[in-house]
């Protein structure tokens, strides 16, 4: 089953309402966002991260760019690097690399969200390929995924 058609399931089963909205190829999170038009701050990019060696789902804005050194203070981690694509492309097999919506838990991934994203009322996210999104309520995804905020970027604290 394609990632979009499993997380679908996934949310229609724990009665989460949201909408799927096809796009012309982008693989940027800043182009999704403008080709959606959406704000970047409203789109949820997934970066992957070796963080002590394992790998690790963070989820910020599409603006934004990760500190790794923030990433390893709030993370008490000591080493924090971007993970490869050969590292986690196999972890998701259902995806195209670069297309993973930030449901890490479905693949026993642990996630990481900053908090500017987490004030957001509604998150619009990747959802499996380069050619579509899924737009939900940020906390209709906080309670499925119990995603630990913390600052991720030189913005956050």
């Amino acid at each position: 089953m394609r990632h979009k058609e499993r997380l679908e399931t996934y949310l229609r089963e724990n009665r989460v309402e949201f909408q799927v909205q096809p796009h012309p190829p982008a693989y940027t999170a800043q182009e999704v966002a403008a080709t959606e038009h959406v704000p970047g701050r409203m789109f949820a990019k997934v970066v992957m991260a070796m963080v002590n060696g394992n790998l690790t789902m963070l989820v910020l804005q599409a603006p934004d760019a990760v500190d790794l050194q923030k990433v390893a203070n709030a993370l008490g981690a000591n080493e924090v690097r971007l993970a490869a694509e050969d590292e986690f492309a196999p972890r998701f097999p259902d995806c195209e690399v670069g297309a993973m919506p930030p449901f890490g838990t479905l693949y026993n991934l642990p996630v990481y969200v900053d908090p500017a994203l987490a004030e957001n009322e509604n998150i619009v996210f990747e959802a499996g390929a380069h050619i579509v999104t899924m737009l939900m309520k940020y906390a209709d995804f906080e309670r499925l995924v119990q995603p630990k905020v913390v600052g991720l970027t030189n913005r956050t604290g």
